[in-house]
């Protein structure tokens, strides 16, 4: 999984500057869950979900959209490319364990938000594996972030949830996206 160019912290002010209240891992959840979901115009529903039309000459605005566009370009390449996918976009690992179980949480929520406006064909159901993947998604955004001590225990808590969120987003990919190709 490769990392991206991006600074989480400078995307969060650049985010807020251009009045949008997601956070960096909120509004990159959104974008793997159009692109999980197989929307070819994910790049257009992704930013058409956060900007509005009337801030577009916003210098703001335009500085945040370019920085989204970097990340947009970096997402897609690796969800799309050879090799294990991407990592969903969270703060440092040198950051408070409360800031990054919010971001995956936050992450969470995104991905559920964007794979749900991808407007899948109204008969699609996904197999067993892929809808217990999406329910442990929602239960993650509910995860107790008073509770975190940032204890060795914690810690590794939040890696294997990290991971699982991963392995859950590629399985939506998965079975929404491979498994369409495959019958083409």
């Amino acid at each position: 999984m490769s990392e991206s160019s991006l600074n989480y912290e400078r995307v969060e002010r650049q985010l807020a500057s251009a009045d949008i209240e997601s956070s960096g891992a909120e509004v990159h959840g959104i974008l793997c869950g159009l692109i999980c979901a197989g929307r070819e115009d994910a790049e257009a529903r992704w930013f058409a979900e956060l900007f509005d039309e009337a801030s577009a000459g916003d210098l703001l605005v335009r500085e945040c959209a370019k920085s989204l566009k970097v990340l947009y370009d970096e997402t897609v390449v690796a969800v799309k490319g050879p090799g294990l996918g991407f990592t969903p976009f969270f703060p440092d690992e040198e950051q408070a364990i409360k800031l990054r179980a919010t971001a995956v949480a936050d992450w969470c929520q995104g991905f559920l938000y964007g794979v749900g406006v991808a407007e899948l064909s109204a008969g699609h159901t996904f197999s067993g594996e892929t809808q217990d993947a999406l329910n442990a998604l929602t239960e993650i955004t509910r995860m107790d972030l008073d509770g975190l001590q940032g204890t060795e225990e914690d810690e590794e808590s939040l890696m294997e949830i990290a991971e699982f969120v991963w392995v859950a987003a590629m399985l939506v990919h998965s079975e929404l996206v491979a498994d369409e190709s495959e019958r083409s």
